[in-house]
Protein backbone atom coordinates (compact mmCIF):
# COMPACT_ATOMS: atom_id res chain seq x y z
CA UNK A 1 0.00 0.00 0.00
CA UNK A 2 1.51 3.33 -1.06
CA UNK A 3 0.72 6.24 1.24
CA UNK A 4 1.23 9.92 0.43
CA UNK A 5 2.42 12.16 3.26
CA UNK A 6 2.20 15.96 3.28
CA UNK A 7 4.86 17.31 5.62
CA UNK A 8 5.88 20.65 7.15
CA UNK A 9 8.98 21.46 9.16
CA UNK A 10 11.16 24.16 10.62
CA UNK A 11 14.58 23.17 9.30
CA UNK A 12 16.59 25.22 11.80
CA UNK A 13 17.78 22.29 13.89
CA UNK A 14 17.84 19.62 11.18
CA UNK A 15 20.85 18.68 9.08
CA UNK A 16 18.68 18.58 6.00
CA UNK A 17 16.14 16.05 4.78
CA UNK A 18 18.20 12.96 4.01
CA UNK A 19 19.15 10.44 6.68
CA UNK A 20 22.78 10.74 7.80
CA UNK A 21 24.43 8.55 10.45
CA UNK A 22 24.69 10.31 13.79
CA UNK A 23 22.90 13.45 12.60
CA UNK A 24 19.34 14.67 13.19
CA UNK A 25 17.46 14.86 9.88
CA UNK A 26 13.83 15.22 8.84
CA UNK A 27 13.75 11.84 7.10
CA UNK A 28 15.35 10.08 10.05
CA UNK A 29 12.95 11.65 12.55
CA UNK A 30 9.86 10.75 10.54
CA UNK A 31 10.99 7.22 9.72
CA UNK A 32 11.67 6.55 13.40
CA UNK A 33 8.16 7.72 14.29
CA UNK A 34 6.62 5.73 11.45
CA UNK A 35 8.46 2.54 12.47
CA UNK A 36 6.91 2.73 15.94
CA UNK A 37 3.46 2.63 14.35
CA UNK A 38 3.95 0.04 11.60
CA UNK A 39 6.30 -2.20 13.60
CA UNK A 40 9.31 -2.21 11.29
CA UNK A 41 11.45 0.00 9.07
CA UNK A 42 9.61 1.99 6.41
CA UNK A 43 11.51 4.19 3.95
CA UNK A 44 10.25 7.55 2.75
CA UNK A 45 10.71 8.81 -0.82
CA UNK A 46 10.59 12.61 -0.99
CA UNK A 47 9.69 15.11 -3.70
CA UNK A 48 12.82 17.20 -3.14
CA UNK A 49 15.65 16.88 -0.64
CA UNK A 50 16.16 20.08 1.31
CA UNK A 51 19.54 21.19 2.68
CA UNK A 52 20.43 21.87 6.31
CA UNK A 53 18.44 24.78 7.72
CA UNK A 54 15.86 24.90 4.89
CA UNK A 55 12.19 24.78 5.89
CA UNK A 56 9.12 23.28 4.25
CA UNK A 57 5.50 24.39 4.28
CA UNK A 58 4.26 21.55 2.06
CA UNK A 59 6.84 18.86 1.40
CA UNK A 60 5.53 15.63 -0.16
CA UNK A 61 6.74 12.08 0.37
CA UNK A 62 5.45 8.55 -0.08
CA UNK A 63 5.99 5.29 1.77
CA UNK A 64 5.27 1.72 0.64
CA UNK A 65 3.84 -0.42 3.43
CA UNK A 66 3.86 -4.21 3.21
CA UNK A 67 0.87 -6.33 4.25
CA UNK A 68 1.90 -6.63 7.88
CA UNK A 69 2.66 -2.91 8.19
CA UNK A 70 -0.62 -1.95 6.57
CA UNK A 71 -2.50 -4.31 8.89
CA UNK A 72 -1.05 -2.45 11.87
CA UNK A 73 -2.26 0.84 10.40
CA UNK A 74 -5.73 -0.56 9.80
CA UNK A 75 -6.23 -1.54 13.43
CA UNK A 76 -5.56 0.24 16.70
CA UNK A 77 -6.19 -1.10 20.18
CA UNK A 78 -7.81 -4.12 18.57
CA UNK A 79 -10.36 -2.08 16.63
CA UNK A 80 -10.56 -1.40 12.89
CA UNK A 81 -9.87 2.21 11.93
CA UNK A 82 -12.61 3.90 9.90
CA UNK A 83 -10.05 5.81 7.82
CA UNK A 84 -6.68 4.08 8.36
CA UNK A 85 -4.74 6.07 5.76
CA UNK A 86 -6.11 9.39 6.96
CA UNK A 87 -5.63 8.58 10.65
CA UNK A 88 -1.95 7.73 10.11
CA UNK A 89 -1.08 11.44 10.15
CA UNK A 90 -2.65 11.84 13.59
CA UNK A 91 -0.80 8.81 14.89
CA UNK A 92 2.53 10.11 13.61
CA UNK A 93 1.85 13.48 15.23
CA UNK A 94 1.13 11.66 18.48
CA UNK A 95 4.51 9.93 18.36
CA UNK A 96 6.29 13.20 17.52
CA UNK A 97 4.83 14.81 20.66
CA UNK A 98 3.79 18.36 21.48
CA UNK A 99 5.28 21.26 19.54
CA UNK A 100 7.66 19.30 17.30
CA UNK A 101 9.63 21.09 14.59
CA UNK A 102 8.35 18.62 12.01
CA UNK A 103 4.79 17.40 11.46
CA UNK A 104 2.71 15.39 9.02
CA UNK A 105 -0.27 17.50 8.04
CA UNK A 106 -2.06 14.87 5.96
CA UNK A 107 -1.80 11.24 4.88
CA UNK A 108 -3.80 9.50 2.18
CA UNK A 109 -3.75 6.48 -0.11
CA UNK A 110 -1.64 7.53 -3.09
CA UNK A 111 -3.33 7.51 -6.50
CA UNK A 112 -2.24 4.76 -8.87
CA UNK A 113 1.11 5.60 -10.47
CA UNK A 114 2.00 8.25 -7.90
CA UNK A 115 5.68 8.74 -7.07
CA UNK A 116 6.48 11.66 -4.76
CA UNK A 117 9.77 12.35 -6.53
CA UNK A 118 9.38 11.26 -10.12
CA UNK A 119 5.74 12.27 -10.67
CA UNK A 120 6.39 15.87 -9.61
CA UNK A 121 6.35 18.44 -12.43
CA UNK A 122 7.60 21.43 -10.44
CA UNK A 123 8.77 22.64 -7.03
CA UNK A 124 8.15 26.14 -5.70
CA UNK A 125 10.36 27.79 -3.09
CA UNK A 126 9.89 31.03 -1.16
CA UNK A 127 12.68 33.19 0.22
CA UNK A 128 12.14 35.95 2.81
CA UNK A 129 14.64 38.81 3.00
CA UNK A 130 14.42 41.80 5.34
CA UNK A 131 16.48 44.91 4.52
CA UNK A 132 16.99 48.24 6.29
CA UNK A 133 13.52 49.40 5.23
CA UNK A 134 11.95 46.71 7.45
CA UNK A 135 14.49 45.79 10.09
CA UNK A 136 14.65 42.69 12.25
CA UNK A 137 11.50 40.88 13.40
CA UNK A 138 12.43 38.43 16.19
CA UNK A 139 9.15 36.54 15.69
CA UNK A 140 10.29 35.54 12.19
CA UNK A 141 13.98 35.04 12.93
CA UNK A 142 13.96 31.38 11.87
CA UNK A 143 12.56 31.90 8.37
CA UNK A 144 13.86 35.33 7.38
CA UNK A 145 17.34 36.48 6.38
CA UNK A 146 18.32 40.03 7.32
CA UNK A 147 20.70 42.24 5.32
CA UNK A 148 22.03 45.63 6.39
CA UNK A 149 21.30 47.44 3.16
CA UNK A 150 18.55 49.25 1.30
CA UNK A 151 17.43 46.98 -1.52
CA UNK A 152 15.69 48.01 -4.73
CA UNK A 153 12.85 45.52 -5.16
CA UNK A 154 12.06 46.60 -8.72
CA UNK A 155 15.62 46.00 -9.90
CA UNK A 156 15.70 42.66 -8.11
CA UNK A 157 12.49 41.59 -9.81
CA UNK A 158 13.77 42.71 -13.21
CA UNK A 159 16.95 40.68 -12.73
CA UNK A 160 15.00 37.62 -11.62
CA UNK A 161 12.80 37.57 -14.69
CA UNK A 162 15.81 37.54 -17.05
CA UNK A 163 16.76 34.10 -15.68
CA UNK A 164 13.46 32.37 -16.48
CA UNK A 165 13.65 29.54 -19.01
CA UNK A 166 15.69 26.44 -19.82
CA UNK A 167 19.36 27.14 -19.05
CA UNK A 168 22.53 25.64 -17.67
CA UNK A 169 22.66 27.10 -14.15
CA UNK A 170 26.21 25.93 -13.35
CA UNK A 171 27.08 29.44 -12.14
CA UNK A 172 24.23 29.27 -9.64
CA UNK A 173 24.73 25.73 -8.33
CA UNK A 174 27.17 24.22 -5.89
CA UNK A 175 29.13 21.80 -8.09
CA UNK A 176 28.67 18.07 -7.61
CA UNK A 177 30.67 15.60 -9.62
CA UNK A 178 28.83 14.37 -12.74
CA UNK A 179 25.60 16.13 -11.78
CA UNK A 180 23.68 18.04 -14.42
CA UNK A 181 23.00 21.73 -13.80
CA UNK A 182 20.50 22.17 -16.63
CA UNK A 183 17.13 23.25 -15.27
CA UNK A 184 13.93 24.93 -16.46
CA UNK A 185 13.21 27.96 -14.29
CA UNK A 186 9.44 28.39 -14.66
CA UNK A 187 8.99 31.51 -12.56
CA UNK A 188 11.14 33.86 -10.50
CA UNK A 189 9.88 37.12 -9.05
CA UNK A 190 10.41 39.51 -6.12
CA UNK A 191 7.77 41.53 -4.26
CA UNK A 192 7.42 43.20 -0.88
CA UNK A 193 4.73 41.74 1.36
CA UNK A 194 2.36 43.73 3.58
CA UNK A 195 5.10 44.13 6.21
CA UNK A 196 7.65 45.30 3.67
CA UNK A 197 9.69 42.10 3.68
CA UNK A 198 11.14 41.14 0.29
CA UNK A 199 9.74 37.79 -0.81
CA UNK A 200 11.06 35.74 -3.73
CA UNK A 201 8.94 33.08 -5.42
CA UNK A 202 11.10 30.62 -7.36
CA UNK A 203 9.57 27.77 -9.34
CA UNK A 204 11.35 25.16 -11.47
CA UNK A 205 11.01 21.60 -12.70
CA UNK A 206 13.80 20.74 -10.23
CA UNK A 207 16.69 22.47 -8.51
CA UNK A 208 20.36 21.60 -8.22
CA UNK A 209 22.30 21.93 -4.99
CA UNK A 210 22.25 25.46 -3.49
CA UNK A 211 20.59 26.88 -6.62
CA UNK A 212 17.80 28.91 -5.02
CA UNK A 213 20.06 30.53 -2.43
CA UNK A 214 22.50 31.49 -5.17
CA UNK A 215 19.74 32.95 -7.34
CA UNK A 216 18.42 35.09 -4.49
CA UNK A 217 21.96 36.13 -3.58
CA UNK A 218 22.59 37.38 -7.10
CA UNK A 219 19.37 39.41 -7.12
CA UNK A 220 20.12 40.82 -3.67
CA UNK A 221 23.44 42.05 -5.08
CA UNK A 222 21.48 43.76 -7.86
CA UNK A 223 19.14 45.32 -5.32
CA UNK A 224 22.13 46.68 -3.43
CA UNK A 225 23.69 48.08 -6.61
CA UNK A 226 26.67 45.73 -6.61
CA UNK A 227 25.55 43.99 -9.82
CA UNK A 228 23.45 45.14 -12.78
CA UNK A 229 20.45 43.33 -14.22
CA UNK A 230 22.57 42.35 -17.23
CA UNK A 231 25.26 40.94 -14.94
CA UNK A 232 23.09 38.09 -13.69
CA UNK A 233 22.62 36.83 -17.26
CA UNK A 234 26.28 37.31 -18.11
CA UNK A 235 27.33 35.34 -15.04
CA UNK A 236 24.85 32.58 -15.88
CA UNK A 237 26.20 32.25 -19.41
CA UNK A 238 29.80 32.00 -18.18
CA UNK A 239 28.81 28.63 -16.64
CA UNK A 240 31.31 28.85 -13.79
CA UNK A 241 30.82 29.37 -10.07
CA UNK A 242 31.57 32.97 -9.16
CA UNK A 243 32.38 35.10 -6.12
CA UNK A 244 30.59 38.14 -7.60
CA UNK A 245 27.74 37.68 -5.09
CA UNK A 246 27.06 35.88 -1.82
CA UNK A 247 24.95 32.76 -1.56
CA UNK A 248 22.36 33.74 1.05
CA UNK A 249 21.76 31.68 4.22
CA UNK A 250 19.38 28.73 4.36
CA UNK A 251 17.24 30.27 7.12
CA UNK A 252 15.20 32.40 4.69
CA UNK A 253 14.32 29.51 2.36
CA UNK A 254 11.11 27.47 2.47
CA UNK A 255 9.85 24.75 0.14
CA UNK A 256 6.35 26.12 -0.39
CA UNK A 257 4.68 23.66 -2.76
CA UNK A 258 5.19 20.65 -5.04
CA UNK A 259 3.12 20.34 -8.20
CA UNK A 260 1.79 17.12 -9.72
CA UNK A 261 -0.21 16.38 -12.90
CA UNK A 262 -3.72 14.96 -12.97
CA UNK A 263 -4.01 11.48 -11.46
CA UNK A 264 -4.28 9.78 -14.86
CA UNK A 265 -0.91 11.29 -15.86
CA UNK A 266 1.05 10.42 -12.71
CA UNK A 267 2.45 7.11 -13.96
CA UNK A 268 3.50 8.43 -17.36
CA UNK A 269 5.15 11.46 -15.77
CA UNK A 270 7.12 9.23 -13.39
CA UNK A 271 8.19 6.99 -16.28
CA UNK A 272 9.36 9.97 -18.34
CA UNK A 273 11.33 11.43 -15.42
CA UNK A 274 13.02 8.12 -14.62
CA UNK A 275 13.97 7.65 -18.28
CA UNK A 276 15.52 11.12 -18.39
CA UNK A 277 17.47 10.56 -15.18
CA UNK A 278 18.70 7.18 -16.47
CA UNK A 279 19.88 8.81 -19.70
CA UNK A 280 21.66 11.54 -17.76
CA UNK A 281 23.41 8.87 -15.69
CA UNK A 282 24.54 7.04 -18.83
CA UNK A 283 25.84 10.33 -20.22
CA UNK A 284 27.82 10.96 -17.02
CA UNK A 285 25.45 13.74 -15.88
CA UNK A 286 23.58 11.97 -13.10
CA UNK A 287 21.19 14.16 -11.16
CA UNK A 288 22.68 14.25 -7.67
CA UNK A 289 20.12 16.47 -6.00
CA UNK A 290 16.60 17.81 -6.49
Amino acid sequence: MRIRLDIAYDGTHFRGWATQPGLRTVQGTLETALARIVGSEARLVVAGRTDAGVHAADQVAHVDLDADQWARVQTRHGQAASDPAGSLARRIRGVLGNYPDVTVTRTSVAPEGFDARFSAVWRRYRYRLADNAVGYDPMRRNDTTTVRADLDALQMDAAARTLIGLHDFAAYCKPREEATTIRTLLDYRWTRDADGVLVAEVKADAFCHSMVRALVGACAAVGEGKLSVDDVVRLRDELTRTSAFKVLPARGLTLAEVGYPADELLASRAEQTRARRDQEARDGRSDADD
